[in-house]
Order: structure tokens, then sequence, then C-alpha cells
């Protein structure tokens, strides 16, 4: 290994386990009720969680279906609800992990987000956690607030245009 990789390593080793991260927190009665583990009628409940102090330094964004829903950080969770079917999950660092899984209604899904060590930043790794396994571990974080859904409409002066006719109908 060179010299100038050997530095990178040490550096990369001194952010991960370095001071820890802040991301925007929800408030203490959301994360009271997601500690609870309640399923939701014709949803599945998703929760991401970063369990470990390895990576304190470091947030790292999660993605459910294109969609951002939040960073992480260590002893940190994002919890969301999905519809039944297909979804992707990726957790986005120096490399991006992606897990598919299929929503089945009235359950939890338990996704450890892993801090490993990069080249020059923190890499992660995506792994389903049994909910027995998992429940303890979440207890252990604090819910992240998530990002939201989708932005506020920009505001307009123009009058709304009628729908357009369906053709068929």
């Amino acid at each position: 290994m060179t010299r100038l990789a050997s530095l990178a390593s040490l550096a990369s080793l001194a952010v991960l386990a370095s001071a820890c991260a802040s991301v925007p927190m929800a408030p203490p009665e959301a994360d009271r009720l997601a500690k609870e583990f309640r399923t939701t009628p014709g949803k599945t409940n998703v929760y991401v969680f970063r369990d470990e102090s390895l990576g304190g330094a470091v947030k790292m964004n999660v993605s459910l279906d294109g969609r951002m829903l939040g960073p992480t950080a260590s002893k940190t969770f994002l919890l969301t609800s999905v519809a039944p079917g297909k979804h992707a999950i990726v957790g986005h660092a120096e490399n991006d992990a992606k897990l598919e899984f299929v929503a089945v209604p009235g359950k939890n899904v338990f996704v450890w987000q892993e801090v490993k060590m990069g080249f020059l930043s923190a890499r992660n790794n995506l792994q389903f956690v049994d909910e027995q396994s998992a429940r303890p571990r979440v207890n252990e974080c604090s819910l992240a607030a998530e990002y939201d859904a989708a932005p506020p409409p920009a505001p307009t002066s123009a009058p709304a245009k009628e729908p357009a006719a369906v053709p068929g109908a």
C-alpha cells in the first residue's frame, strides 16, 4: 500500500470513529409511537436503522422507490409506510447499497444500514433483520425526521385549466 493510500485509509478511519453527525430529529412523541411497532392496516412499515457508533460523524441519505426519505446518523432510524407490492431501498454513501423487497400489508420490515470503511469516505451496506432481533436495536436509536414526501406546490396566479376529456368516456 502506498503512503498516500495509507494516509487516506487512516483519515477515513478517523472520520468514521470521530464525533457524531447530527440529523433533524422527529418529535419525542413520534419516536415513542414508532417504538410501539404497531402495524398500519393495508400498509407495510419500513424501519431503516443505524444502531452502531462506528461512522458517527457520517450522515447517509436513504431513498425509497426513488424518493429521498431522509438522512441517518449513528443511533438513528427512519420510519415510513408503503403500499403493498415491490419496493427498493437505497442507502447513499461512497457507494449506493440497494435492497428490494415485497411489502405485505400489516407487517413491519427492518433494514440495518451498516457503516463500512471506504477509501475516502464511508460506505454502507443494507441488510434485512428479523423483527425479534431488530426491535431492541431500534429501541436504542432515536427517530430521525423524514423528508417531506413532496414539496408544496408553487403558488400560482394562473386560473386552473379544465381537465382534458378522457377518450371513450
